[in-house]
């Protein structure tokens, strides 16, 4: 089984990275989620970023707000994929500060970054990486895919009502 780990700077964090954890416990994906600070707990940053894939994870969604360093130097320490998301928290610049720390990486350290407060879409966009590989996690983003088209053509419907 393939698993997902859920990683953000403080519990401040958890409301919005709760999406993401929701979304992979439908797809029916183990999550390993903890609390690592890129600030105030730098030996265990290091650690999990070199050690995650030997303890079965496939991809790593880190969620910062602030300066939000954690998806960024966790991607420069795992060969694994990293999915960036900015939160917009009581110390941010409106959430601008975040999505640009995130984004901007240098050449060579890649964090594929979601929308701030993105997490849900963070939780997906982990899922179709690892569906790319599992084909029941692809039957089930298949099936959760009809479903929010199913969703959008009933609305149209009742809108003819």
């Amino acid at each position: 089984m393939k698993k997902v780990a859920i990683i953000m700077g403080s519990t401040s964090d958890l409301p919005v990275m709760q999406e993401a954890l929701d979304i992979l416990k439908g797809f029916d994906i183990e999550v390993e989620v903890d609390i690592v600070s890129a600030h105030r707990t730098p030996d265990k940053l290091f650690d999990y970023g070199k050690n995650a894939h030997t303890r079965g994870i496939s991809v790593i969604i880190a969620g910062a707000g602030g300066a939000a360093h954690l998806p960024g130097m966790i991607a420069s320490l795992s060969p694994l994929p990293v999915i960036g998301v900015p939160v917009k928290s009581s110390n941010s610049i409106d959430g601008w500060d975040s999505i640009l720390s995130i984004l901007q990486m240098p050449g060579g350290v890649p964090v594929a970054t979601v929308a701030l407060n993105g997490a849900k879409n963070a939780g997906i966009l982990a899922a179709q990486i690892i569906g790319a590989s599992d084909k029941a996690v692809l039957d089930r983003i298949i099936a959760y895919k009809e479903s929010l088209k199913a969703k959008v053509e009933e609305g149209a419907e009742n809108l003819k009502k």
